[in-house]
């Protein structure tokens, strides 16, 4: 009898319009070299879902984990190895500006991305529900990103995106201090968007992503550019090329469908394709 292989640790599901990246390496999901590279695998896999005139395009992504926890961070060997290694500044650097990439080609996918945390969110969990829209969480659910314990600053972009949502005074907070945050604190605070019930919450998470899913996906790739734009370079920045972002979406057969629902049949009636 033939032992199965094990699951990848980081697989791509689809749920309809919803590409679905699942983390799965019990018992803690502890980020190491698979996951981290089941990740860069997984989002590259993204790009081309969500790539504008595909038929089976994907119109939101949704990341979830399974198991108790999201994540209870990185594999401290992971860190031990660099240090120990012929050449710590070169290999932490390499890794720190490839980790980097990852949550950037994450963040610029031109549909709405949603993280959903069931559970302890940790470092580099943490920093790529950062790089998404959106953060849905359970009740139960707790952040942190603790890389203090181990002498580092969250490199893979959670400093710099906590202090975009909360501001630069509470991202000292969080990475100064170390500790855990409930979803209710950081929900005060704009970092998390949504807490949701913990009964129930895997599929109130993903009817959360399918209903952004059936919006006007082409639309909302614009909003996206212009929040990042402004958010980056200013609110004149953003300005500057709202023409540009925007004056295109007339000519797409959402704005056009939309339209003539709305005159024919009144407010929210319209549906979308993404096109």
């Amino acid at each position: 009898m033939t032992t199965p292989a094990p699951a990848a640790p980081v697989r791509v599901e689809r749920d309809g319009d919803v590409a679905v990246v699942v983390l799965d390496r019990p018992p803690l999901n502890l980020f190491d070299e698979s996951v981290f590279a089941g990740f860069e695998r997984a989002v590259a896999e993204l790009v081309a879902l969500t790539a504008p005139g595909r038929p089976d395009r994907a119109r939101a992504v949704l990341l979830e984990a399974r198991g108790r926890v999201v994540s209870a961070g990185v594999q401290v060997e992971t860190f031990r190895d660099i240090a120990e290694g012929p050449d710590p500044v070169g290999e932490g650097t390499a890794l720190w500006a490839r980790l980097i990439r990852l949550a950037r080609t994450l963040e610029d996918l031109p549909v709405p991305t949603v993280f959903a945390a069931h559970g302890l969110t940790l470092t580099a969990a943490f920093e790529l529900a950062l790089a998404c829209d959106l953060i849905a969480a359970a009740e139960q659910a707790s952040f942190g990103l603790v890389e203090i314990v181990v002498g580092l600053t969250p490199s893979m972009g959670g400093p710099q995106r906590l202090a975009e949502r909360a501001g630069p005074t509470r991202a000292k907070e969080l990475v100064f201090g170390g500790e855990r945050y409930p979803a209710a604190r950081l929900e005060q605070w704009g970092v998390v968007n949504r807490v949701l019930p913990d009964e129930g919450f895997a599929e109130a998470a993903r009817e959360y992503a399918r209903r952004l899913a059936a919006g006007p996906t082409v639309a909302h790739a614009a909003t996206k550019q212009l929040v990042s734009t402004a958010v980056r370079d200013g609110v004149r920045a953003a300005d500057a090329v709202l023409p540009q972002v925007s004056g295109p979406l007339f000519a797409s057969e959402d704005l056009r469908g939309a339209v003539a629902s709305f005159l024919a049949d009144g407010p929210g009636r319209a549906t979308y394709r993404g096109r």
